[in-house]
């Protein structure tokens, strides 16, 4: 019972240390702090922030010049959103 009580401990704690950070809520040191996104990066970000809140991942990569979408694919790997929501690729197109 005590190696279950601490495994479900162990698995909590380690849940909560990995939360979601939503692209329209992070300060310049929340996004400096993700993989791939450094001060140039985040300052285009926040600026195009301050026009108004970023809608979808494909309003975020339209906006914010250098985005494409194998970035945030990585960045959503990292544990980004935007509007709480993970990046997810267009699908390929049919030939």
């Amino acid at each position: 019972m005590l190696k279950k009580s601490l495994t479900l401990m162990v698995l909590m704690s380690a849940l909560s240390c990995y939360a979601a950070l939503d692209i329209n809520q992070a300060s310049e040191a929340e996004l400096d702090s993700i993989k791939g996104i450094g001060p140039g990066t985040s300052s285009k970000i926040l600026l195009e922030r301050k026009k108004g809140n970023f809608k979808d991942w494909n309003d975020f990569i339209t906006r914010v010049q250098g985005i494409a979408e194998i970035k945030a694919a990585n960045f959503s790997g990292e544990g980004v959103t935007v509007n709480g929501a993970v990046f997810k690729a267009a699908p390929a197109a049919k030939k």
